[in-house]
């Protein structure tokens, strides 16, 4: 019973250290972690360690109050809401593992959170950009992929289209199609995401580029029964990785600094007309979104377009400091 006793006495008696190096030993041995997820453990409970001698206050008596104001800090520290959630990953483990010890009666790290990451701006391009990839025209001894992947790029920025809805498009009407172009009306019919059908007004430029594309597709799509709007030499209907690959290459054959990628034309065509027309609501009925709030990030694009207008034109965007002297 003394032998018991006395154990127990020593066990409670372990330093802060102590503890840390019998936690790492446990992972490295009995559960056989790697070596690099083992030391990335040990650089998070010196991080834990710091918190505690910091706060005066022993790592087996840390309290949910602690971390919580231990996550605050890293997270005005600059620390992301991904890094935060993996300490706090290692940390709960370190108390998952003193509770199995008998050290702790609850784990204080048990039901907090890392801060939510805020989502990224999506990717859009100038208006500058967008004119000159739309203006390209590409040098190629091949008119038909020149016509082709002119209207492509019309369409995808002229109508906001999501890729799938552009490869879904035929060249004709019909009870079967997924959805098409009425060149007169000056309209495209797809089919959205939800199987949602929607109208998206296609412009006089798009209109003309497909009026080029169409006057020499029908040569490769043959007697085939193919209806698809975009085709492939073979005269089968264009994927969307076929369409990503190409507006890729058009993109750097025209001079711009970033690869584009189809959602990305979709992105611009939204922020350039919320630009012009402030009109939220126009906005998410040409993309097709469901809910406002999905339409509303191209607000904080807008402003971003703002913001950098405003630094880079207006005399008290910018303070000039005094020269010492």
């Amino acid at each position: 019973m003394d032998t018991e006793h006395n154990a127990t006495q020593r066990n409670r008696a372990l330093t802060p250290n102590a503890l840390t190096e019998r936690y790492l030993e446990h992972v490295r041995v009995e559960k056989r972690l790697a070596q690099r997820t083992v030391e990335l453990y040990a650089l998070d409970l010196q991080k834990l360690a710091h918190y505690a001698a910091l706060a005066n206050v022993e790592l087996d008596q840390v309290h949910n109050t602690h971390i919580r104001r231990w996550v605050a800090q890293m997270h005005g520290g600059g620390r992301s809401g991904r890094g935060i959630a993996l300490i706090l990953s290692g940390w709960r483990g370190f108390y998952a593992w003193l509770g199995r010890e008998g050290r702790v009666g609850s784990n204080p790290v048990q039901n907090v959170r890392a801060p939510k990451a805020g989502k990224p701006l999506p990717k859009a391009l100038s208006v500058d950009e967008s004119m000159q990839l739309a203006s390209f025209a590409s040098e190629s001894n091949d008119p038909w992929l020149e016509a082709r992947d002119a209207a492509i790029v019309e369409l995808l920025y002229g109508g906001g289209l999501r890729v799938g809805e552009l490869t879904g498009l035929d060249a004709v009407a019909s009870p079967s199609a997924r959805g098409w172009v009425d060149l007169q009306a000056g309209e495209a019919h797809v089919l959205g995401k939800g199987a949602k059908r929607r109208t998206v007004p296609v412009g006089a430029k798009a209109v003309a580029a497909l009026q080029r594309w169409l006057a020499v597709r029908d040569p490769a799509a043959g007697q085939s029964a193919q209806t698809a709007l975009f085709i492939g030499r073979n005269g089968t209907r264009l994927t969307a990785q076929s369409i990503w690959q190409r507006l890729k290459r058009r993109s750097l054959q025209a001079g711009l600094a970033v690869p584009v990628h189809p959602h990305m034309l979709r992105h611009s065509f939204a922020s350039h007309l919320l630009q012009s027309s402030s009109d939220l609501r126009a906005v998410q009925e040409l993309l097709g979104h469901v809910n406002i709030s999905t339409t509303q990030v191209y607000t904080r694009l807008d402003f971003q377009h703002l913001a950098q207008a405003y630094d880079a034109a207006h005399p008290r965007a910018k303070i000039k400091l005094p020269v010492q002297k």
